[in-house]
């Protein structure tokens, strides 16, 4: 690709070999912990599911079991496995009969290792190949139905009943949309433990279940026959569930998940520690099921003025490359997120915002860019607004971008309703159409405003991961260096869920993931 903008892509490269180091040296604490969400995916990738008597989730009463037994640095695989040898059970009798109180799985009688891993990993094979068979399965649509042309056109429902959710996605997906994100219930990512079931009672989302994700998928493929385009199913894979999210997003064929490295550190403020280790499996997961991810730099933008602190977006987008480098995600599957945040009224506003999606463009040319659209100064004016958005969705087609989260007219003033997302998409489809190749019919003046705009974040953002370099990500979390958002490593929840892993401790999903594709 031939640089609009005139970039040092020596400047490029010293800034990824300064994420690649902060991301190995993260790695080296990631490769020696592990956390109770990362067992429970384990249990729940060994064949766990459903609830006890008091609506506990099974996964959590296996880990629980295992955590108060003093047992988790050895991990789940070991555990189970010890009792399928010596019990002669399946892994959900296991836990139905640790749930009734038959069960202690750290004192039963230790068994020979060998014969525990033999037992794994022939249960742990079986969910791979079903996952594997799902993305066979989306290959399979994409190849007799196709999909629409990119960016495609991404909306969110959010009205808390799963049932609803399937009526306004199959709505939007006959009005255009390429992807449906079934936005959460709130707070959900504080909490320890996945819902089960489906659903039909959440405040400003739906709750994130399996069977939601079954319902919905149902619903999308019966709807993309109808339309002749496959539609992508987006969720939330954040928080403290992170990676058990990720499990249940493979088996149910999602195709895109939020899955920032440092999002639920700084926003939802999870302690860091754990955030960091849940993000190594639940990317694998995600890089092996074939599902895009999408990053959260968009989000600080919303906290620090997206002019000033524009460098930070990149510096973060290289470190979450860089993570996702080390899960075995490809480039295709990296959507890294940013934002159109800049106040409306800043003189040659849109040139600014040109040039830092331009700039993403060329820095990541293989990445499917996840681009959000304004809000921070969205003020319930629709006209504005729209308007707003639409110079949005000129910067995104003259930039080709991936992943395009349209603006709602009333943004700032309810959850969108079914007219909102026709005006948006219709909105989109008409600039994307009658300016579809316009970005590869122009240049930008050699040493412009654009030209140097994009060349000062670039400095800046490899300035600052070389400072990252140095004392290390957790160090420049606790300094508010991004978002100005101030975290320390032992603060934040959901520290207790971290351990160091034991001399028996093995994950066998890892190396037939990673080895997998």
């Amino acid at each position: 690709m031939t640089s609009k903008l005139n970039l040092d892509f020596g400047i490029v490269d010293k800034a990824r070999k300064s994420a690649k180091v902060i991301a190995e040296d993260t790695q080296k604490f990631i490769d020696r912990h592990t956390t109770v969400a990362v067992e429970r995916t384990i249990v729940r990738l060994l064949g766990v599911d459903g609830v006890d008597d008091i609506e506990r989730p099974l996964p959590n009463v296996v880990v629980d079991n295992i955590k108060k037994g003093g047992g988790l640095a050895e991990g789940a695989a070991f555990w189970l496995g010890n009792a399928m040898v010596s019990l002669g059970k399946s892994s959900q009798e296991i836990a139905e009969g640790i749930s009734k109180g038959e069960i202690d799985l750290v004192t039963l009688p230790v068994q020979n290792m060998d014969k525990i891993q033999e037992i794994i990993n022939v249960e742990a094979r079986k969910m791979v190949d079903r996952i594997r068979a799902n993305r066979a399965d989306r290959d399979r649509f994409l190849t007799e139905i196709g999909e629409g042309p990119k960016p495609y056109l991404y909306v969110i429902v959010a009205t808390g009943n799963i049932y609803e959710d399937v009526l306004q996605a199959q709505a939007a997906a006959r009005q255009g949309a390429d992807i449906i994100a079934v936005i959460r219930t709130t707070a959900q990512s504080l909490l320890d433990y996945v819902p089960f079931g489906a659903t039909t009672e959440g405040f400003g989302g739906t709750y994130a279940t399996q069977e939601n994700f079954r319902i919905m998928r149902k619903a999308l493929d019966e709807v993309g026959v109808e339309v002749g385009k496959y539609i992508r199913l987006c969720n939330y894979c954040s928080g403290l569930c992170m990676p058990e999210i990720a499990a249940m997003g493979a088996i149910e064929r999602l195709d895109v998940m939020l899955n920032d490295a440092l999002y639920g550190i700084l926003f939802r403020d999870i302690n860091m520690q754990r955030t960091l280790v849940d993000q190594y499996f639940s990317r694998i997961i995600n890089g092996f099921a074939g599902i895009i991810i999408n990053t959260g730099e968009d989000n600080y933008l919303t906290t620090s003025d997206a002019i000033e602190e524009a460098h930070t977006v990149l510096a973060s987008q290289l470190i979450n490359e860089q993570f996702a480098v080390l899960a075995g995600l490809p480039e295709e599957q990296m959507g890294l997120g940013h934002a159109f945040e800049m106040n409306p009224d800043t003189e040659d506003g849109f040139l600014l915002e040109l040039s830092q999606a331009q700039m993403a463009r060329e820095i990541f040319p293989n990445a499917p860019l996840k681009y959000m659209p304004p809000t921070k100064y969205m003020t319930g004016n629709i006209f504005k607004g729209h308007i707003q958005d639409a110079l949005f969705n000129v910067v995104s087609i003259m930039t080709n971008q991936g992943l395009q989260l349209l603006g709602m007219p009333t943004e700032a003033i309810h959850t969108p309703l079914l007219q909102d997302r026709a005006l948006s998409i219709e909105n989109a489809k008409y600039i994307f159409n009658n300016m579809r190749h316009f970005g590869d019919e122009i240049e930008f003046k050699k040493d412009g405003i654009i030209q140097l705009r994009a060349q000062s974040v670039l400095k800046e953002a490899a300035d600052l991961l070389e400072d990252i370099q140095e004392i290390g990500i957790m160090s420049t979390i606790e300094q508010g260096k991004f978002a100005s958002v101030t975290r320390k490593m032992d603060g934040g929840k959901g520290l207790d869920g971290v351990t160091q892993k034991g001399e028996r401790y093995f994950n066998p999903f890892i190396p037939m993931m990673l080895g997998g594709k």
